[in-house]
């Protein structure tokens, strides 16, 4: 890291003059500090011994809160919201993570071994930024035009995408994160790019303004035509004079789920010889990254150019380990950690591709693209507005292919399928080695594929196979207005079926019986079936069913969701063949309490990727997602006896519980619907809380005070009683319970009791009970 620093004090000491080298030090948890206030006073007052040592040994240090982008409550904010988004995201000691600096650069070394000796300090490290990425074009066989436009396998087929709605960007949002740009370039100025952070610097306006080219020049009859020229909306951050993860925390709390941001930079890899790499070696980095891919945003990322297109070593990633021991790269490796980002390598323009001597290689590079010869947009020092190039690279020129490919394949899949795939479906998607080029078959390092958008979008499309659960019994596999939670293909057993697919397949005469589930019985395993049909054109192979369950709730938001367990289905026939899994089993341990409960199933392979739990946290995609994606449907229809429950709270009653739920993230309004198909004599009462019952007063005359929390109010047995207008809070669970009675005489006999959920006239949700004798 001393070499880094020469380098920088000889090569780039404008920026070092704006972004000073500093030590970024993670306390312990256990050790707190206040975010909002000076590091060395707090430690001061608190007559902490290492500190007094420290600051008499290097006067004029200062200690300040690491992420300083965002306040520390806006930042709480958004790691909420990507806990609500994903339920895999465990988030980063943000808060644990300061920055330490000093006047004299050099003494920082010394500073950062002294702090990692303190029992407080989980880790110090410092930082020296690195020069933009650097294009040796002595030697380039120079392209005259765009062909990493072309068809594979010169290129990724961006003019076939440019054919399908959506598929030149239309709708799609882009960030790009790096130093200095020149937005008012005459193929960019139509976009009319803002800066969300930071200031641009001179010296690198030539580089961002080639990464923009790339991606989005204007289809305007000037120099070059980017990969996705329409798109809606086009930013740039900067860490110039900052920071890199406040540029990207800046970023991301201006971003949606869906959209794409590029990360086109690169640092000095820790424990190297100046190894540059990909920006999350460093781990606060790392944390302001995983936020962003778990708040449902596409995160592309420049590998790095090894010595900065210098000679070998390139980064090995499978092999490097941190100064901490950590394998960080390698997912076999003890300290792998994945950000969620899609981190691109460089390769030949010229087909077969072959490795960049000096880009990055290992298991975790997602995506190959050119890394010379690219024919974008240029500028200089002075921002001047119409210079051209046909000599960028590195893996800062391979990186926006990648990045114009996602916005191309969430642009056709808005377009044409309703909703936008988050990051890990679009990572599926373009390190598929299905739907990609791969390198030279003399290529012997790993660096996956290039993308194909045709063989891509061929797959989105024109879906082979394509995959679907029903959502109720005469679901075909299309968008619906029918029920949405009703689904005969989610089939829970409290005893293993010998033979499923002969008890619940095609040909078994059960196919669209719904009532072949079994209620959650104590102290015992169970084993739940999932059924699929594949309408597609070609059978499909390593089908992964997932069923999560749920309390049941009128609304079953991913936050509800327990994951029972995953099983893979060898072949899923096309033809429409009913085709059952093998059992999942669900340990009796990990069974709640005896009861009904809503089950969630989602279904997938490469090539028709099911939805992540991370996607549904987007109320838009969750809206769409419930009638328009064939690959998850919900189960929450529940088999009941009308024999009376001797713990109901009404005699002669059988209770019905379950959650009235608000949408995920704000507060929204709902129409209640609860529709009893009821016989003469029957009785259906509503019970509620309190603060649900003022809303609804005026639907539900009679009714009667329990408490003071808790309303119970007589509803029509054979009518619908609608309840409009309801406003729950974000992320309401409101704990209710429907009372039900029968008459004795028809208790064997089969009734329904439906409650639907809507927004805007859209079902997002509902639950079905239904008596009488369940069917084998």
């Amino acid at each position: 890291m001393e070499q880094a620093l020469k380098f920088m004090q000889d090569k780039h000491p404008d920026i070092l003059e704006k972004e000073p080298p500093y030590v970024a030090v993670r306390f312990s948890p256990e050790f707190k500090l206040d975010y909002n206030d000076d590091g060395i006073r707090q430690l001061s007052e608190r007559q902490f011994t290492p500190i007094k040592r420290l600051t008499t040994k290097f006067p004029g240090l200062r200690m300040t809160r690491l992420y300083q982008a965002l306040s520390p409550d806006k930042l709480s904010d958004l790691i909420k919201r990507a806990q609500a988004t994903d339920d895999t995201y465990k988030p980063g000691p943000f808060f644990s993570y300061f920055k330490i600096e000093h006047d004299d650069p050099a003494q920082l070394f010394a500073i950062a071994k002294d702090m990692q000796r303190w029992r407080e300090v989980e880790q110090a490290q410092v930082y020296i930024p690195a020069p933009d990425p650097l294009v040796d074009s002595t030697d380039d066989v120079r392209a005259v035009n765009q062909t990493y436009l072309n068809a594979a396998p010169v290129g990724i087929d961006a003019r076939y995408a440019w054919t399908f709605p959506g598929g030149d960007g239309q709708g799609q949002a882009l960030v790009d994160l790096e130093r200095g740009w020149t937005v008012d370039h005459e193929d960019l100025n139509a976009h009319g790019i803002t800066l969300l952070h930071g200031t641009i610097r001179d010296g690198s306006r030539a580089h961002g303004t080639s990464v923009f080219g790339e991606i989005c020049a204007v289809d305007n009859a000037l120099g070059c035509v980017g990969i996705t020229p329409n798109l809606a909306s086009v930013r740039a951050t900067s860490y110039f004079g900052n920071t890199i993860q406040d540029a990207l925390l800046a970023a991301v709390s201006a971003m949606a789920f869906g959209d794409v941001l590029l990360l086109e930079v690169q640092v000095a890899v820790p424990g190297t010889a100046n190894i540059l790499g990909p920006c999350e070696v460093l781990d606060a980095v790392y944390e302001a990254i995983r936020l962003a891919t778990a708040l449902g945003i596409i995160v592309v990322e420049a590998g790095g150019n090894g010595t900065n297109n210098g000679q070998t070593p390139p980064l090995a990633m499978d092999t490097y380990v941190t100064p901490g021991g950590d394998a960080i790269f390698n997912p076999a490796g003890a300290g792998f950690r994945d950000s969620g980002a899609i981190i691109v390598s460089a390769a030949t323009s010229a087909a077969p591709h072959t490795r960049m001597v000096w880009a990055p290689h290992g298991q975790r590079i997602d995506n190959y693209a050119w890394g010379q010869n690219i024919n974008t947009l240029d500028s200089n020092d002075g921002g001047s507005t119409n210079l051209y190039t046909n000599s960028f690279g590195g893996t800062s020129g391979a990186s926006p292919m990648v990045t114009g490919a996602a916005l191309a394949i969430n642009g056709i899949a808005q377009a044409s399928l309703g909703f936008r795939f988050g990051p890990k479906q679009m990572r599926a998607l373009l390190r598929n080695p299905a739907t990609g080029t791969p390198p030279s078959a003399a290529e012997t390092t790993q660096i996956s594929v290039m993308p194909n958008l045709r063989l891509i979008i061929d797959n989105l499309l024109d879906v082979t196979p394509d995959l679907y659960i029903r959502d109720f019994v005469g679901d075909t596999g299309l968008p619906h207005t029918g029920a949405i939670s009703s689904s005969p293909d989610i089939i829970v057993r409290p005893t293993a079926v010998v033979n499923p697919q002969g008890a619940f397949g095609e040909g078994s005469g059960t196919e669209n019986s719904n009532t072949l589930g079994s209620s959650v019985v104590a102290a015992t395993d169970h084993f739940v079936y999932v059924r699929m049909r594949n309408q597609g054109g070609s059978a499909a192979t390593d089908v992964n069913a997932t069923v999560f369950w749920s309390p049941p709730a009128s609304l079953v938001t991913p936050d509800l969701w327990t994951e029972v367990g995953t099983t893979t289905l060898a072949t899923v026939p096309n033809g429409n063949q009913l085709t059952v899994s093998d059992a999942i089993t669900w340990p009796a341990a990990s069974v709640p309490a005896p009861g009904h409960y809503c089950f969630v199933g989602l279904i997938g392979n490469a090539l028709d990727p099911a939805p992540s739990p991370a996607d549904f946290g987007d109320w838009a995609n969750f809206q769409r997602f419930i009638r328009d994606n064939n690959n998850v449907t919900w189960r929450n229809f529940n088999v009941i006896d009308a024999e009376p429950d001797p713990s109901a709270a009404v005699d002669g009653f059988v209770a019905l519980p379950f959650l009235l739920v608000g949408a995920p993230d704000k507060p929204r309004v709902f129409d209640i619907v609860i529709d009893g198909k009821l016989p003469e004599g029957a009785r259906l009462l509503f019970q509620m809380p309190l603060g649900l019952f003022k809303q609804a007063r005026q639907y539900l005359p009679k009714a009667d005070f329990l408490d003071q929390d808790e309303v119970r109010a007589s509803l029509h047995p054979f009518r619908q009683t609608m309840l409009k207008g309801m406003k729950l809070p974000a992320k309401y669970r409101g704990k209710c319970q429907l009372l039900l009675h029968i008459p004795k005489p028809l208790r064997k006999q089969t009734f329904q009791v439906m409650l639907r959920q809507y927004h805007r006239g859209q079902q997002v949700g509902g639950l079905t009970w239904q008596t009488g004798a369940r069917k084998a």
